[in-house]
């Protein structure tokens, strides 16, 4: 029983796929699972390739830390979505296919803040390939050294 049908994207894909951009950026990441209504969760340090679950697959959620500079978490929704948060700035809502792109940005120094001036506000853009925009604010005073970096 193989769950990686290409059209029907599950925690599991989105995990493989996030562990691929992290190899990629050699990144560590860490993944932690909750299983069921009991909230058990596993934390684990694992390498590219390995799988959480004797059957060979993952919970439906899971919460991905990535490594290295920005701060990056990833929380795979059973929906179909997830949230990443990127040095604190959350986006909430983001496809589950778009994850890779979404953090290829970040890593690949495409994402930026924007600031406005009228209304005053600084704004984290993650661009991704075919016209696709993320934007979320960035609080006053929650400029960190990779944010402050990031403006343009």
């Amino acid at each position: 029983m193989s769950n990686h049908h290409p059209h029907l994207p599950t925690t599991e894909s989105a995990v493989t796929a996030i562990r691929a951009v992290a190899a990629e950026y050699r990144l560590g990441l860490t993944v932690t699972d909750d299983i069921g209504a009991d909230r058990t969760s596993r934390r684990t340090s694992a390498g590219v390739f390995t799988v959480l679950d004797p059957d060979g697959s993952l919970p439906h959620e899971a919460f991905v830390e990535l490594g290295g500079s920005p701060e990056v978490t990833v929380q795979v929704f059973p929906e179909d979505d997830a949230t990443i948060t990127v040095e604190g700035v959350e986006f909430a809502d983001v496809p589950r296919d778009a994850v890779p792109a979404f953090l290829r940005s970040v890593y690949g120094g495409l994402a930026h803040v924007r600031t406005r001036f009228l209304p005053p506000g600084q704004w984290l853009v993650v661009p991704l390939p075919g016209d696709e925009t993320y934007r979320e604010p960035v609080f006053r005073g929650a400029l960190t050294p990779w944010l402050a970096r990031a403006v343009r």
